[in-house]
C-alpha cells in the first residue's frame, strides 16, 4: 500500500465496500475505479465504493473450499495530472457454499474460473462473436451456443488447451442417476458435429478453445449444465488421446490444430488410445481440470 493513502475493504455476503483516503492534495478521487465501477460517492481526499460482487467485473477463483473474488482498484490519471496511475488488488475470500453451482443470487452462472496449481482455467457462455460473456442464458432449439475455455499459465511454458470430455446434464453435479447427453467424448471427439452444425472454431491462441455448439433436444425448458474436463497439454504432444477433432461434412473427421495429422481423429468412430507408452514423465506434460457451465435453458420455439 502506498504511504500517501489508506484503503479499507469490507467484504459483505454479496457486496464489497471500499473506502480510499487520499493525502495528496492534487489527487482527483473521481478518477478511481474498482474494476469497471465508478465511485459510489467521492469528495476531496476520499472515494467510497459500495458494489455487488456480480458487478464491476469481479473475477472468481475456486481453490478447494474457498471462493476468491478479486478485482483491481485503479487510478486513471488525466493527461495534465501530476499523479501517476496505479493499481491495487482487492480480494475477498468466502467459504464455498455446498450449493455454489446452483446459487443465483450471488454467483454468476455464465462464466466460471477454476484454480489448479499455478494454472487458472476459465470456461463460460459467450456472446455471438466471442467478444464477451453471454447476455442471456436461454437458447431456442437449433440456435448456436458460443462457449469459450482458456487457461492462464503463470510459470509454465506455452500449453495447448483441449476439451477432453463434455456432457450435458440436468444437475450441477453428476450422479449415477443424472440424465446426461454426450457432447464431446472419446478423448476430444466432438460428437455433436456429426449430426449438427456444432464445430470447434479456429484458435486465436493455443491456450484458448472456442466451441460453437448447436442446441439439441434435451431437457427442454429445464436447467441444463455442461460438465467438461479441460486439459492443458504440451503443444507438441498430440496423439489419439490428446486432440480436438470435429466432423466436417464432405471431409470427415478433422484435427483442429493440424489438418495433416487428422488421422489422429480416425479413432473417433471406435476407441481412442494413446500410441505412446504412458509414463510418469509424460503425465507431467499436462493437467486436467473438471469444470461446469450453466445453468442455461433450451427452449422449443414450436411449443
Amino acid at each position: 500500500m502506498a504511504v500517501y493513502a489508506d484503503m479499507k475493504v469490507d467484504c459483505g455476503p454479496d457486496f464489497v465496500t471500499l473506502m480510499w483516503t487520499e493525502s495528496r492534495p492534487q489527487a482527483d478521487t473521481s478518477l478511481l475505479r474498482l474494476g469497471s465501477c465508478f465511485p459510489t460517492s467521492f469528495s476531496a481526499g476520499e472515494a467510497y465504493f459500495y458494489v455487488d460482487l456480480t458487478d464491476c467485473n469481479f473475477r472468481i477463483l475456486v481453490t478447494g473450499d474457498v471462493l476468491l473474488y478479486s478485482n483491481d482498484l485503479t487510478y486513471v490519471a488525466s493527461d495534465d495530472s501530476y499523479n501517476l496511475a496505479f493499481t491495487h488488488p482487492v480480494v475477498c475470500a468466502y467459504e464455498r457454499p455446498k450449493d455454489w453451482y446452483s446459487s443465483q443470487q450471488i454467483y454468476d452462472p455464465v462464466f466460471k474460473t477454476y484454480g489448479l496449481g499455478d494454472l487458472q482455467f476459465t470456461i463460460g457462455l459467450m456472446n455471438d462473436d466471442f467478444s464477451g460473456p453471454a447476455e442471456f442464458t436461454s437458447y431456442p432449439l437449433g440456435s448456436i451456443i458460443p462457449i469459450m475455455a482458456s487457461v492462464v499459465q503463470k510459470t509454465h511454458q506455452p500449453l495447448l488447451l483441449l476439451l477432453e470430455e463434455c456432457v450435458a446434464a440436468t444437475t450441477p453435479e453428476l450422479h449415477p442417476e443424472s440424465t446426461m447427453y454426450p457432447i464431446i467424448s472419446n478423448k476430444g471427439c466432438l460428437l455433436e458435429s456429426v449430426s449438427s452444425q456444432s464445430k470447434f472454431e479456429p484458435r486465436q491462441k493455443s491456450s484458448e478453445m472456442r466451441l460453437s455448439l448447436q442446441t439439441f433436444k434435451f431437457a427442454m425448458g429445464e436447467e441444463v449444465f455442461i460438465h467438461c474436463k479441460l486439459l492443458a497439454w504440451d503443444p507438441n504432444g498430440l496423439d489419439g488421446t490428446k486432440k480436438a477433432c470435429h466432423f466436417v461434412k464432405g471431409h470427415g473427421w478433422e484435427l483442429l490444430d493440424d489438418l495433416a495429422q487428422s488421422n489422429l481423429c480416425d479413432c473417433c468412430e471406435s476407441k481412442c488410445k494413446s500410441r505412446r507408452q504412458r509414463s510418469v514423465a509424460s503425465e507431467k506434460h499436462g493437467m486436467v481440470q473438471k469444470a461446469v457451465i450453466g445453468p442455461f435453458t433450451i427452449t422449443d420455439v414450436n411449443s
